[in-house]
């Protein structure tokens, strides 16, 4: 199964690598990555920066917040941002619950207190979820499963199968579990693109423009019993993105006559 989708995703992620990646050099594209990732990552969760606000404020700092921006919207790109840096610097680290907690702790750090008075960033909730419609099952149940499904992805990687279908299945079922309080999806995300990076795999940056099909391969999950909706979407998603840059890339090259 998805035979076709890795043979297209690697022809073009093959294409993208020397004519992009290659030729950004790797500073300078993970530079973009971030940007673009992180806005689009904290978008899904309802932040409202758009990707020249969160360029302006990963180069400006917090002293140049966006008009029209909140304090709180600010506080949480600036956590994202720790949180990607913190993800790109430690891609030798054991996929473990180690590396999970920390990443959300990096992401809440600053919010959490504010959206969930008394939880602790970093550390699995004590309290039944909800989100949107969907009502998850016993928190404590769930957290149980986490151990394993970190195990069974790190196996999964051992053994060879393809990133792009790893990184999904981990991302669809870790969303199932839903274990801290806040922060799951942008931790989801990003764990997601651990996986890829330490492949060597470009970044899957899922767009505000596809949320809702994003949320429903998410949701068919649970009603279908299935992910591969989920591992269509992230093929689907990585591919698009890859071709989009690459597209822009041969356009932005031809000279534009002026006179």
């Amino acid at each position: 199964m998805f035979e076709n989708e890795i043979k297209e995703y690697e022809l073009v992620r093959q294409e993208y690598q020397q004519k992009i990646t290659d030729r950004m050099g790797r500073q300078q594209w993970m530079e973009y990555n971030e940007i673009l990732f992180s806005a689009h990552s904290c978008a899904i969760e309802g932040n409202s920066f758009t990707v020249d606000d969160t360029r302006i404020l990963r180069e400006q700092g917090m002293a140049m917040i966006p008009v029209g921006r909140s304090l709180l919207e600010c506080t949480e790109m600036a956590d994202h941002f720790r949180a990607f840096d913190f993800m790109v610097s430690h891609l030798d680290n054991p996929f473990d619950e180690i590396l999970l907690k920390e990443v959300n702790r990096f992401v809440t750090e600053h919010t959490l207190s504010y959206r969930a008075p008394g939880a602790i960033a970093g550390e699995y909730t004590t309290e039944d979820m909800a989100a949107g419609d969907t009502v998850f099952g016993d928190h404590e149940m769930l957290i149980e499963r986490v151990p394993d499904l970190m195990l069974s992805t790190q196996k999964a990687l051992d053994e060879g199968l393809h990133p792009m279908i790893v990184a999904a299945k981990w991302h669809g079922y870790y969303e199932y579990l839903h274990p801290f309080r806040d922060g799951n999806g942008r931790t989801g995300r990003l764990l997601s693109n651990f996986i890829l990076l330490r492949a060597n795999h470009p970044l899957l940056i899922i767009r505000i423009e596809d949320r809702a099909a994003y949320i429903s391969a998410l949701k068919q999950i649970r009603s279908e019993g299935t992910d591969e909706h989920l591992i269509a979407f992230f093929f689907k998603t990585a591919i698009a993105r890859m071709k989009d840059e690459l597209a822009q890339k041969k356009k932005n090259s031809i000279p534009t006559l002026f006179f």
